[in-house]
């Protein structure tokens, strides 16, 4: 629901800083909880500390579930700012695919991270160094993923493919809409530019509502791969997943904002502007 006083953005944006600070918080809980059942791997307690992290993980994916029910309730009021958010960098946006990421850019993190956790590993063992976990995971990184692992990861990542591919069908043929009768028709026919006009409102509001329908499925389909990654991987390997997922998503957002204000203090002297030199 949305908060008192505010407008239908500042509400979206309000619901967007909240899950960010608990992007955060989760952060943290994972990093206890990994270092907790690290600190006691090969002991009694292992097991139960595998049991805390299937909890957590579980809440984790609760707080998503949550998150896309609380901004296909807000979409349906404005559902076009959530394409391309105002309160996301302009690096976010350029990686924006459907109000969010690519449930298909799950799998290339988990190769990612099964591939880097593999080289530290090989690394580390040339180097002789006796004990060492690269990952910390205990033997149960994903650079351990076994081969019916990665099958079931595989036959998955062809799976969200067609069903992003299904989706993106669709956004293009709303984007299309907007050259067909009676916007366009509209547009050239009016005296001055940009009048308002009930026909063009209803076309467009028609259009809003679809792309908060296709918001609302993309958003199920984030969580729904997500869930299906986790059901694959031991414990540790889900928290290692989910921990590299949310740094991944904070660091993009405070990456952008540092270049936006590289490019903010870069001064282009205006004898140079129509060649597109740059100087400080």
């Amino acid at each position: 629901m949305e908060d008192k006083g505010k407008n239908i953005e500042q509400a979206q944006q309000s619901c967007y800083l909240g899950w960010m600070s608990l992007q955060s918080q989760r952060v943290l809980d994972l990093k206890q909880a990994l270092a907790q059942r690290r600190s006691h791997e090969g002991t009694a307690d292992a097991a139960a500390d595998d049991k805390k992290l299937r909890e957590l993980t579980q809440k984790i994916i609760g707080d998503f579930k949550d998150y896309a029910r609380k901004r296909a309730d807000l979409s349906h009021r404005c559902s076009s700012s959530y394409y391309a958010p105002s309160w996301n960098t302009p690096l976010e946006n350029a990686l924006i695919w459907m109000g969010g990421c690519r449930p298909s850019s799950f799998f290339r993190l988990v190769y990612a991270l099964c591939g880097s956790q593999t080289e530290i590993r090989v690394t580390q063992f040339l180097r002789n160094i006796d004990g060492y976990d690269a990952s910390g995971s205990g033997g149960a990184s994903l650079s351990d993923l076994t081969a019916e692992q990665l099958a079931k990861i595989n036959v998955l990542h062809v799976k969200i493919i067609d069903e992003e591919e299904k989706m993106t069908k669709k956004v293009s043929s709303l984007q299309e809409d907007a050259a067909d009768i009676p916007i366009s028709t509209v547009a050239y026919a009016e005296e001055h530019v940009g009048e308002p006009n009930l026909a063009v409102d209803q076309a467009l509001d028609k259009q809003e509502e679809a792309m908060a329908t296709l918001l609302a499925e993309a958003n199920n389909l984030r969580v729904y791969t997500l869930s299906k990654i986790i059901e694959v991987l031991a414990p540790m390997q889900a928290a290692d997943f989910l921990l590299a997922g949310k740094k991944l998503h904070l660091s993009m957002h405070a990456w952008g904002a540092l270049r936006d204000r590289r490019r903010r203090e870069c001064i282009i002297d205006a004898a140079d502007d129509a060649g597109g030199k740059e100087g400080k």
